[in-house]
């Protein structure tokens, strides 16, 4: 197993429709301001995440339950930039939409711009032959409110390509966040 180049990663994207919209550089401003960076990376790609927030709060007094999930936990927010309250958390999801090819299997890992500030963005493995927008987790760890900027980079994706084709893939069993678009809430 390896990790891929950016040679592949555009390849993959321009011929195959792996990332879309795709970023086959790396873009830094925008209009002449430094922005965090998103596109294409040495050995992976940074996505950028939407302006569609959901973000965690206790009015109603809910419990946190993965079988049960209750969607009065959320307060829906669409803005340039999310605040995420101390100690919480909030759910976006990527501009970009991917399809991940059957021998790949795709891990992403939070941008050090955010790290550093006490926010970390956990995504799970994209599985080989998942396609779909990617669900963003923020956790603000600290006890300050916390911004996310929409429409920016936040996390690098990292391609991780096998030496054999994999017997059943995402797609082959059906996965339950296939083809997932916008923000998904957990399912059961």
């Amino acid at each position: 197993m390896s990790i891929k180049a950016d040679r592949w990663i555009r390849e993959m994207a321009e011929t195959k429709g792996m990332i879309e919209p795709f970023e086959p550089g790396q873009i830094r401003y925008r209009d002449e301001q430094r922005i965090v960076s998103y596109g294409t990376s040495s050995y992976g790609y940074d996505v950028r995440c939407s302006d569609h927030f959901k973000i965690f709060t206790n009015i109603n007094s809910s419990i946190v339950d993965p079988k049960g999930f209750d969607e009065g936990s959320f307060v829906d927010v669409q803005s340039d930039c999310c605040i995420i309250p101390p100690n919480s958390f909030a759910l976006a999801h990527t501009v970009e939409y991917f399809r991940i090819p059957r021998d790949v299997l795709t891990i992403c890992l939070g941008k050090s711009t955010y790290a550093r500030c006490g926010i970390i963005v956990n995504v799970t493995p994209l599985e080989p032959e998942w396609e779909g927008h990617v669900t963003l987790e923020f956790s603000n760890t600290t006890p300050l409110p916390a911004k996310i900027y929409a429409n920016e980079g936040v996390a690098q994706m990292l391609f991780l390509q096998s030496d054999e084709v994999c017997e059943t893939s995402y797609k082959d069993r059906g996965g339950k966040y296939q083809g997932q678009r916008g923000v998904t809430l957990p399912r059961t």
